[in-house]
């Protein structure tokens, strides 16, 4: 069992890419030969920061990422509103979805109304983790107006980004890199913009939509595109840190570790990660991370009938400074109120309890005691 424990702790010292001893003297190099941030950089950058709460956020107008910034669709009054409840709980960070086609067929429109956004984030002092890239969910988008949601079905419009025929076709991948480079550079020295997350779970296989090719095969495709990703936002030098977060069973995929989870440690200058679990398995999973020496960020948690809990699990982030993004802020079109397996089981009310999401529709919260809760955590007075 001890030797067991120090092969895993002698793997995860080697895919952190840090050398402490080094780092520890004078002299520290602020990034590694790749690009990659130093984890002393990793680590001073983070002591700057309040600690990092907030929530994955959509307006509760829009079904998914084409509503969200279309012109037809694009909604600054409700982004006003939705992210002052947000600033009123103490949130300082939202974790905001982009989309490729978005950007390919209307530049400079996409980029104002990222603009757009952002200063209305700001003026609630509000930041934001930009994802550039989503392997979740419909595997076959497409721009201009949406399908309306299923009735009851959680995320029933929610598209992958890109689109699956391109992501399939490694040869074209590189069509992706002026998206990438174009918004990395606008955006790279924007105080306004957290960090950069580059892509969201990748690997992962929509059961939902049975997607027409293998879990392998995906894989594969995402083992191919994430590291041109990565250096195509490095090429940009972004004064923001670049990530993508393991998400599937952390810190179990480890004999060996998982080829997409050794990629995304190898690279993310700060770790994020995904847990939808109570919290003794959370604390397994920032135990494991914390082998890497860099900061670390929640970016997806909250379900309630998962047993993930603000209640649960949000202290414990607090207590260990671990940046803390739940899924969901307003109850609307994106429906994840309503649980995964709403894709199964036919719903035809509101869940008890929800399974995401702080706020209705008119801004009073779900439950008094988590946004109470949360308030003190944040130091937010009422």
């Amino acid at each position: 069992m001890k030797q067991s424990l120090s092969i895993l702790l002698v793997t995860l010292i080697v895919l952190s890419g840090v050398a402490h001893a080094a780092e520890s003297t004078a002299g520290v190099n602020w990034k590694n030969e790749d690009g990659r941030w130093t984890a002393a950089r990793a680590n001073e950058w983070y002591a700057q920061q309040k600690w990092i709460t907030g929530a994955n956020f959509v307006t509760s107008t829009a079904s998914n990422e084409f509503e969200m910034w279309q012109a037809d669709t694009f909604d600054p009054k409700t982004l006003d509103r939705e992210l002052g409840w947000a600033a009123s709980i103490g949130f300082n960070t939202m974790r905001v979805f982009l989309h490729d086609m978005l950007w390919k067929a209307d530049p400079q429109g996409f980029e104002s109304r990222i603009d757009q956004y952002l200063a209305i984030a700001d003026k609630h002092g509000i930041r934001t983790l930009l994802v550039l890239f989503d392997s979740v969910w419909d595997p076959h988008p497409k721009l201009g107006k949406q399908e309306e949601p299923v009735p009851h079905r959680h995320n029933s419009r929610w598209a992958q980004s890109p689109h699956t025929d391109l992501l399939k076709d490694h040869a074209r991948h590189d069509e992706l890199k002026p998206y990438v480079t174009t918004i990395v550079t606008r955006f790279k020295d924007d105080p306004r913009v957290l960090g950069w997350d580059l892509l969201n779970e990748p690997g992962n296989w929509s059961v939902e939509y049975q997607e027409d090719w293998s879990r392998e095969a995906k894989d594969a495709a995402h083992l191919a595109l994430l590291p041109k990703v990565f250096a195509w936002a490095r090429a940009a030098q972004p004064s923001q840190p670049l990530t993508a977060g393991v998400w599937k069973n952390v810190g179990s995929r480890t004999d060996p570790v998982h080829s997409l989870d050794k990629l995304m440690l190898e690279q993310s200058d700060v770790i994020t990660f995904h847990t939808y679990s109570p919290l003794d398995s959370v604390k397994k999973s920032v135990e494991w991370l914390e082998q890497s020496g860099r900061p670390i960020i929640c970016t997806e948690y909250m379900a309630r009938s998962a047993g993930s809990t603000f209640e649960g699990v949000m202290p414990y982030f607090k207590e260990k400074k671990i940046g803390a993004i739940n899924w969901g802020l307003v109850s609307g079109r994106s429906q994840t109120i309503y649980p995964w397996e709403s894709w199964e089981k036919k719903f035809t009310a509101e869940p008890n309890p929800w399974f995401h999401d702080v706020f209705r529709k008119d801004g009073t919260p779900y439950d008094e005691k988590e946004v109470a809760l949360i308030r003190e955590l944040t130091g937010t007075a009422r």
